[in-house]
């Protein structure tokens, strides 16, 4: 998606436990929902 919006160079972090102490932490962890962090540059 990031490439066909024009960015390059696109890298995809490593998986991150985002919900830690949230309300909704039971939840993230019975479907192995992770947040991830993306770094990419628009050329030009």
């Amino acid at each position: 998606m990031l490439e066909d919006s024009g960015f390059v160079d696109v890298e995809i972090g490593p998986a991150v436990d985002t919900f830690a102490g949230a309300s909704g932490e039971a939840n993230a962890r019975r479907f192995e929902v992770f947040g991830h962090a993306f770094r990419a540059r628009k050329p030009g």
